[in-house]
């Protein structure tokens, strides 16, 4: 099935997945074979809006992806990716997977990703969400990171659990010399006892724990102030390089 943006001149974005039929928004209706039109092609509705069309590229769909789990936002994601340097190259390990935002976003870069879920729910809506997508390079598997994995020679091991600490043994006989481990946390106490923990172990070096604050900002001619209502804490992500 195709699928489509429309996008008015103000920003407003519309995301469809069936472009079959009519589209009916507060704008009005857009016909279905206007829908068909090539990307960057400008339409009317019924009341004479005018709407472009686009292809929606991968960040458009990734955006629709059905929720479970809190997911790890996108400036969570991008700091994962540029402190590891991850590229069409690596081989990811993830777990556990919630909703799989991060599996599936760090499928779109790497060569392989593999992502490890207890829970029969969110195993599902990962694997509707991978299917959405089109990640044939994410493989979803059900089982407890913390008893031992077969995956091998991984560049970047990445943890969003309750109790990473229990996974540290896991991640060292899957991970490559200098390969990262990313633990995420939403509170500091965990983010402690991961440290902590990790540092006695003597496998891991950690360098450091990074907590993204990002604010929106509205811009309307000379109204420029932050957005009122932003999501400004998400999480801790802490660093780890394997050392031995």
């Amino acid at each position: 099935m195709t699928h489509k943006l429309l996008l008015t001149k103000e920003g407003h974005t519309f995301f469809l997945k069936d472009i079959s039929s009519d589209y009916h928004c507060q704008y009005g209706v857009v016909s279905k074979k206007d829908l068909r039109r090539k990307s960057g092609s400008v339409v009317k509705t019924n009341t004479g809006t005018e709407l472009t069309v686009i292809d929606p590229c991968f960040i458009d769909q990734f955006k629709r992806i059905k929720r479970g789990a809190q997911i790890i936002t996108l400036k969570d994601i991008g700091t994962i990716v540029s402190e590891t340097g991850i590229d069409a190259s690596s081989k990811v390990v993830d777990a556990g997977a919630g909703s799989g935002a991060l599996s599936c976003f760090l499928a779109h870069l790497c060569k392989e990703v593999t992502t490890y879920e207890l829970r029969d729910d969110f195993f599902k809506i990962v694997a509707k969400n991978k299917e959405f997508l089109r990640l044939d390079n994410l493989k979803l598997k059900q089982g407890d990171i913390t008893k031992g994995i077969s995956e091998k020679n991984v560049n970047v091991f990445t943890l969003d659990i309750p109790d990473p600490w229990n996974a540290l043994e896991t991640a060292a006989n899957s991970l490559k010399p200098g390969g990262f481990l990313i633990s995420y946390s939403p509170s500091i106490p965990q983010v402690m006892d991961m440290v902590n923990t990790t540092r006695s172990q003597g496998i891991f070096v950690h360098i450091k724990t990074v907590e993204n604050i990002q604010r929106e900002w509205e811009i309307d001619g000379r109204k420029v102030r932050p957005v009122t209502t932003q999501n400004v804490h998400t999480g801790f992500l802490s660093f780890f390089r394997k050392i031995n």
